[in-house]
């Protein structure tokens, strides 16, 4: 339900509405942030999705381009394979300096070896040996697509179809992985999971973020239910009961709650 829709419903004022769910989101991020630690996850995936803030790259007014927030963004995300717990995730570019910030948190929160797996973007290599050293078992995916050419009238759907996909080369980058496992489907899974379950981050759409501040917000609250709230069809539980760090499924009343606990303190 949108934020206009909410106040007609409710009958409460737009400004009230968007700081309660602003309040609630920093909350829901700091309560994660301290929660998952020391997680005994053996596998993970991570990936990068895109969406925009404020207008798409190139409606962006020349004054704002090439300021965080204004036009392209990425979310870059890891998910356990095992657990499907989303612990680590990052609102920002697609650059070094972002691959660098994502995965030190996400070592941060680990308890020992992991097996991880990534696309081929550049970026990722430097930066799991940054975060990591030589203490992980790392592999990349790389996936290569053919060339469909431009959408014509006889197939205009193409215009907002992936290219076909040609096929995929598991490299070894660091430790010993399992190739058997050396997969991100799951991470891709999850792409779809976050956009089917947040507007804004629907490829047309005029439900975006206005402002990089409600993306995160967006994010930091659907993650919150996602992990704490949500049951897994194939796990029968949620992820945080599923990697141990919850033991009973979370109540939206209960997730809300965060917010006096926070205010308490």
């Amino acid at each position: 339900m949108s934020i206009r829709a909410t106040v007609r419903v409710t009958g409460v004022a737009k400004n009230t509405i968007t700081k309660l769910l602003l309040d609630l989101s920093r909350a829901c991020y700091d309560y994660q942030d301290k929660t998952m630690r020391g997680l005994n996850c053996h596998r993970f995936e991570c990936d990068e999705i895109w969406s925009f803030c404020y207008a798409k790259s190139k409606n962006v007014p020349d004054e704002f381009k090439g300021i965080f927030g204004y036009g392209d963004v990425w979310t870059w995300t890891a998910i356990c394979s095992d657990s499907k717990l989303v612990p680590s995730w990052l609102v920002a570019n697609r650059t070094p300096e972002a691959a660098n910030a994502f995965m030190e948190d996400l070592a941060s929160r680990l308890n020992h070896r992991i097996q991880l797996t990534t696309d081929g973007y550049r970026a990722y290599a430097q930066a799991v040996e940054g975060a990591f050293g030589c203490d992980v078992d790392y592999a990349m995916l790389v996936k290569m697509y053919g060339n469909d050419g431009p959408p014509s009238k006889s197939n205009p759907e193409s215009k907002y179809s992936p290219s076909s996909f040609s096929g995929a080369k598991k490299q070894i980058i660091s430790g010993r992985p399992d190739k058997r496992k050396v997969s991100t489907s799951i991470a891709e899974r999850n792409n779809l999971t976050m956009r089917m379950s947040m507007r804004r981050f629907t490829r047309l759409t005029n439900g975006f973020s206005k402002k990089i501040e409600n993306l995160e917000a967006a994010v930091a609250l659907h993650f919150m239910y996602y992990n704490f709230g949500r049951i897994h069809k194939t796990l029968r539980v949620t992820p945080a009961m599923e990697a141990g760090i919850s033991d009973h499924v979370w109540s939206l009343e209960e997730i809300a709650g965060l917010l006096d606990d926070k205010n308490s303190n």
